[in-house]
């Protein structure tokens, strides 16, 4: 059964539908989010400093906002936030993505390997000092190469005879998962006695934070990377659908499946290598928001995709709030969170779905 949302109807209609209910939503986490903490700051006042930040609004708007409030929120928690949704939305759509192509409902971004190689290059930027490297952004570049390297490698092993068989590619990127994790336990191992805690560091690294040294110019390098995967995956939404009813049938029906594959897989890996890159291991989003979406949305991928994108933006602004709220001031690495709260429900999803 359909969830009560996935009604009949034009494309154009049901992604309004699906906007209408989620955009709010993921306003009000994201206004809460930035509102919340060890000085609480005014619905109302976030909402004038964020519209203030426009060109075209007077700075009038924003005047008989105190400063303190108004740094907290322009230089800490907004970047912050919209980081949050940036990676939250980054590995729900490559999520959707990978579980309609791989025809696999426990698919999700790390399948493909992209984050044990992500992890591993962390670790190696880490252990080596890079960590003040080109304005702080030494260990995302590192990491981000890892796991471009991880899914090529991935791709390759997968690839025979010219195509590349969807059992093999996921067998294919648990083997490499494997290996390149095990190879983060020696960098793990190597570090335990460096003078500058790097074991530390890394640990704190795979467990997930928005805290970025440089927090806008994180949210300027993810957001295109964002919104080009969505658009990409939304304009081969079609093609996901048709490929839903087997891969031969896809093809009868005049979708070239080995391209489709490799664009696909080249983008989910590529937005989730953003992602992991920037933040670090946020676990569960990209397995969890697809189900929930298409429980609620329907599996039509035209819509799919993009709610699935704005419900983990969502997801992920309020994960980002419980660990403040759990353990305030700092919080609570946020793969923690996602981790507590997905696990269990995709459990109960398990449990209540239909063999």
């Amino acid at each position: 059964m359909m969830g009560l949302l996935a009604y009949k109807g034009g494309i154009a209609k049901r992604l309004l539908v699906a906007c209408s209910v989620l955009l709010p939503v993921l306003v009000f986490s994201l206004t809460f989010d930035v509102a919340y903490g060890e000085r609480n700051i005014s619905f109302l006042n976030v909402v004038r400093i964020g519209l203030a930040s426009f060109p075209m609004v007077p700075d009038w708007f924003a005047e008989r906002v105190p400063e303190l409030d108004r740094t907290i929120v322009q230089d800490i928690r907004m970047p912050r936030a919209l980081l949050a949704v940036l990676v939250g939305s980054m590995l729900a759509m490559a999520g959707t993505a990978l579980q309609g192509l791989l025809l696999n409902p426990l698919a999700d971004p790390y399948t493909v390997g992209v984050s044990s190689g992500a992890a591993l290059g962390a670790g190696i930027a880490t252990l080596v000092g890079l960590q003040t490297v080109a304005g702080g952004y030494g260990v995302p570049v590192v990491s981000f190469v890892f796991a471009a390297a991880a899914m090529l490698l991935v791709y390759a092993l997968a690839r025979s005879s010219g195509r590349v068989s969807i059992h093999s590619f996921l067998l294919a990127g648990i083997v490499v998962g494997s290996f390149l994790w095990a190879l983060l336990s020696f960098i793990l191992a190597l570090a335990a006695g460096d003078p500058a805690e790097a074991q530390a560091k890394i640990i704190a690294w795979l467990l997930g934070s928005f805290d970025a040294p440089d927090p806008w110019g994180y949210v300027r390098v993810a957001f295109p990377f964002a919104l080009f995967g969505l658009a990409v995956l939304s304009g081969f939404a079609r093609d996901l659908n048709l490929f839903s009813t087997g891969e031969e049938s896809a093809q009868h029906l005049g979708v070239e499946a080995e391209n489709l594959k490799a664009i696909i897989i080249s983008i989910s890996s590529l937005v989730t290598a953003v992602a992991v890159s920037t933040s670090g291991i946020i676990g569960f989003v990209g397995l969890v928001v697809p189900h929930i979406c298409r429980k609620i949305f329907g599996s039509d991928h035209r819509v799919l995709i993009l709610s699935a994108a704005l419900a983990g933006g969502t997801l992920t602004v309020l994960a980002d709030l419980a660990s403040r709220a759990i353990l305030p001031p700092s919080g609570l690495p946020v793969g923690v969170v996602t981790a507590m709260l997905g696990a269990p429900f995709f459990l109960y999803l398990l449990r209540t779905s239909k063999p």
